[in-house]
């Protein structure tokens, strides 16, 4: 069947089989059998119990439980109970963050009001929102949501907020006439008033034409409920890299073992070397560190007006490459301001203002003290700008009272209202450019009253040509004073006064965010349901776009099939007048670029795109809550410069993830190089299993979350962003980590062999030197550890040229590491659990030189890089 906007009156109470009277009780009971409850349906949610266990099914987290159980199966229980309560604390955090997504379609429902006021047999009457059918006559008032769908009967000077549907930011003027054009995008169908909007002026009367999930909110929900969740970057290269480790782990674990075998080794005394090195191989603290880092990113960005809903988003966020932003109220004010007056000589503006505010409906009331304006948004631009020029409104309507009103109409698209003035009464009339115009005989030239002449004619369109190329909202004034009120002939013969241009202005600071954004190597795109000239305006004096052809409207995009979207979507930088699906078409788009997409939005239109996209950001003030509930995070300013500020805090946490796990992982592969060389060579074990866990798990955690909380690097929003495939290991990462793995090894057996040589040539037994040399190893591998945390801090440059000790959480961590050390060296009951001896200041140098050598040796690679 055709649209119903397409329907006359008598067509679509025909097809729904009502009248203007409305259906019976019972048959709404009828109907609702039939149609089902007035509500969106929701998708059986996991239990908690079932997303615990789903937190288990990442192959890192596999391995640890499968190690976890062979040490404690060895007796190995303090080793055991530590894997455990890492993987466990991680699976929790897991649950809480789902928990939150899981609210989506909670809050989309919410959002229908409880009563509707309906004619059921030509009686008025509230029933409950969820009981309305189609076929009932809705009565629609200033202030109340719209129930459902409608269909519009009959208005008066109705108007609709539909910017949480359709992104427009100025209510909708609604009439009931049929729409002739097909295919006509929700934003423009005049005669329809949709779920969830609510009715800001006049009255009206609707027939519902669809409940529940028929709706356009529904099908809105139904989207958002068909989204798959989808992993960031770094959980897939982290996942991808625990495999490998793990598999690694496994051939090693299983060569080394075989070898000592066959050299002649107790078959229990390998298989506890074999778990070492598996303890070894597989970093524990990793999934914890990078929880953690992300956790305390998560504050710093609370800090700077970002709320981050989902602890992964941080990082995805810091490899943004596309920005999609909504127009209103985040690159916008979100507030109508008068930008320009024009009058014929320049004279006249104040008197353009007094009419402006006395033809108008606006309220000012005080609260707390501080006054503020109650009504339609361009009337109230004109009361807030008259005021900063020291015209009070209120002080204007004692002088002049009202007496009488021409109501604003469509159709004739004027506004007229009566004001005693002495012993007269002034018509003042504001209303469209055109039309008042036609309806204007003279002209206030300063205090002069004229006739208008062909060439002041002439001026005012060109003024107001001028003023619609910058996407200005352009409203006339006029006036004349009479002796009686004739309302038939009181918007005929007007003076004309002048024409007041205004627009929801550019943030302030939007401008300079979007700069960053270029400069950054990310590209800025505004989506918005507004008109195309408007949109290219403010995109124009905000830089996100230099020429109109980079511009696009949805109705031009509808005609786009997804291949030729997929072809063309990076030459646009604006779509003007799209509709829900438009925006998700135009993030997948980009994704299937392989692009990372970020999405701000704060109505229900936004929230399968918040979803889809690989980060949503939704508004915390005019954020509707189905918008936050799908988004990964929110902002609290709705600025789109805070997502900028967000870009820029993400990429320096994943900077810092990044050098927390390469000093994980180096340290790893150090141990395990000097495990897997040890049995080749037929050396007793330089190091214990405890050792390792206790490197592992206590020496190097506090150091790996030092560097989680580095302070950003200069540059950092002065390159482009990383390839989204880029792995963890990428641009030499992964040859460094093991390199500098390999030489924190070698140092380690090196200082094993000189203390196993040491009590050789003092003729100490077996158990002595082999105990000296055990000593030796596990401190130089703790401390070399320590030192090489700071060569960990920059990447490229000189640490000691750039302030090797700037991060005091850095030296901190290594000093308490450092005493831990101590302690248990200088604690006769720690030497015994953990097997080792005092040593003499000859050993100690060589401890602490070969803890030395890593910086040194990192130094001179990063000169000879630099060069």
């Amino acid at each position: 069947m055709r649209p119903y906007y397409l329907l006359t009156k008598e067509e679509i109470l025909k097809e729904l089989e009502t009248n203007e009277n409305g259906i019976s009780d019972q048959e709404a009971k009828r109907r609702l059998e039939k149609y089902g409850y007035n509500e969106f349906k929701e998708k059986k949610s996991k239990t908690m119990f079932q997303r615990f266990l789903d937190q288990f099914k990442d192959f890192l987290v596999i391995i640890l439980i499968v190690a976890a159980i062979i040490s404690g199966f060895v007796g190995e229980i303090a080793d055991s109970i530590i894997i455990l309560l890492v993987v466990i604390i991680n699976a929790i955090l897991g649950v809480i963050q789902e928990n939150k997504a899981e609210q989506s379609l909670k809050a989309l429902k919410k959002m229908a009001q409880p009563l509707a006021l309906v004619i059921r047999e030509g009686v008025s009457k509230e029933v409950p929102v969820r009981e309305i059918v189609p076929g009932d006559v809705v009565i629609l008032e200033a202030g109340r949501y719209v129930p459902a769908d409608l269909r519009l009967i009959e208005t008066s000077n109705l108007k609709i907020e539909e910017s949480s549907l359709t992104g427009e930011s100025v209510p909708v003027e609604k009439n009931s006439d049929v729409l002739e054009e097909d295919n006509i995008p929700i934003g423009d169908r005049k005669n329809m008033a949709f779920m969830s909007s609510m009715v800001t002026y006049g009255r009206g009367k609707g027939v519902v034409v669809s409940t529940g999930m028929k709706t356009e909110i529904g099908k809105i929900a139904d989207m958002l409920s068909s989204v798959e969740e989808e992993q960031t970057p770094l959980q897939k290269k982290l996942e991808e890299a625990g495999k490998w480790m793990g598999i690694a782990a496994l051939i090693i674990c299983g060569i080394m073992f075989f070898v000592g075998i066959l050299r002649g080794n107790n078959i229990l005394e390998m298989f506890m070397t074999s778990i070492a090195l598996a303890v070894a191989a597989i970093p524990e603290g990793l999934p914890a560190v990078v929880t953690i880092v992300l956790a305390v990113g998560v504050q710093k960005m609370i800090k700077r007006n970002a709320i981050i809903r989902k602890l992964p988003a941080v990082e995805t966020l810091g490899c943004a490459t596309v920005i999609c932003s909504d127009k209103t109220g985040t690159l916008t004010q979100n507030k109508m301001t008068v930008k320009q007056i024009y009058t014929i000589n320049g004279l006249s503006d104040k008197k353009a203002l007094i009419i402006a505010n006395l033809c108008n409906d606006t309220k000012i009331v005080e609260e707390n003290g501080k006054l503020r304006t109650l009504g339609d948004p361009t009337e109230t631009a004109l009361i807030d700008f008259a005021f900063k020029l020291g015209i009070d409104k209120r002080k204007l309507d004692e002088m002049y009272p009202r007496i009488d009103e021409i109501p604003f109409d469509s159709d004739r698209k004027l506004m007229s209202t009566f004001n005693k003035v002495d012993n007269l009464i002034e018509v003042n009339v504001k209303g469209a450019p055109d039309i008042l115009l036609s309806r204007c005989k003279y002209i206030l030239d300063n205090e002069n009253i004229r006739e208008i002449t062909s060439d002041d004619l002439e001026k005012i369109k060109r003024a107001n040509e001028e003023m619609a190329k910058k996407a200005l909202r352009v409203l006339a004034v006029a006036y004349k004073q009479v002796e009686n009120i004739d309302k038939e002939n009181a918007e005929k013969d007007l003076i004309f006064v002048g024409l007041i241009g205004m627009i929801d202005p550019p943030r302030e600071e939007a401008k300079e965010a979007v700069e960053k954004c270029k400069t950054a190597g990310i590209k800025p795109v505004m989506i918005t349901g507004d008109h195309k000239i408007t949109a290219i305006a403010i995109a124009k004096e905000l830089g996100i776009l230099k020429s109109e052809e980079e511009a696009i409207t949805g109705a031009e995009l509808e005609k786009m099939s997804d291949k030729e979207l997929l072809d063309n979507v990076k030459k646009y930088s604006v779509y003007a007048r799209v509709s829900p699906e438009h925006k998700v078409r135009i993030v997948e788009a980009w994704k299937k670029q392989g692009q990372i997409v970020a999405m701000t939005g704060d109505g229900v239109n936004d929230a399968p795109a918040l979803k889809i996209a690989n980060i949503g950001a939704a508004m915390g003030i005019t954020g509707t809550d189905v918008a936050k509930e799908a988004a990964d995070m929110v902002l609290t300013d709705d600025n789109f410069a805070t997502i900028v500020a967000a870009v820029e805090e993400g990429r320096t946490i994943y900077s810092n993830i990044k050098k927390s796990i390469s000093y994980l992982l180096s340290c790893n592969v150090g141990e395990i190089f000097t495990l897997f060389v040890a049995t080749l060579l037929g050396w007793a074990e330089p190091l214990l299993p405890i050792h390792i866990l206790w490197v592992n798990l206590v020496t190097d955690s506090l150091p790996a979350l030092a560097l989680g909380v580095e302070p950003a690097e200069k540059e950092v929003m002065k390159q482009p962003p990383r390839d989204p495939n880029e792995g963890i290991f990428s641009k030499g990462a992964g040859i460094r980590i093991i390199l500098q793995g390999m030489l924190i090894g070698a140092l380690t057996l090196f200082a094993y062999w000189y203390g196993v040589r040491y009590g050789k040539e003092r003729g100490l037994s077996f158990d002595e030197y082999e105990l000296i040399g055990r000593t030796m190893a596990f401190f130089t591998l703790s401390l070399s550890q320590l030192v090489h945390a700071f060569n960990n801090r920059l990447e490229l440059k000189s640490v000691i040229a750039n302030g090797m000790f700037k991060n005091k959480y850095l030296n901190l961590a290594v000093l308490i590491s450092f005493l831990i050390q101590l302690i248990v060296l200088s604690t006769p009951f720690l030497r015994n659990i953990f097997k080792v001896t005092l040593l003499n200041r000859e050993l100690i140098s060589v401890v602490v030189l070969c803890s030395i050598a890593p910086l040194v040796f990192v130094e001179i690679v990063k000169f000879i890089r630099r060069r």
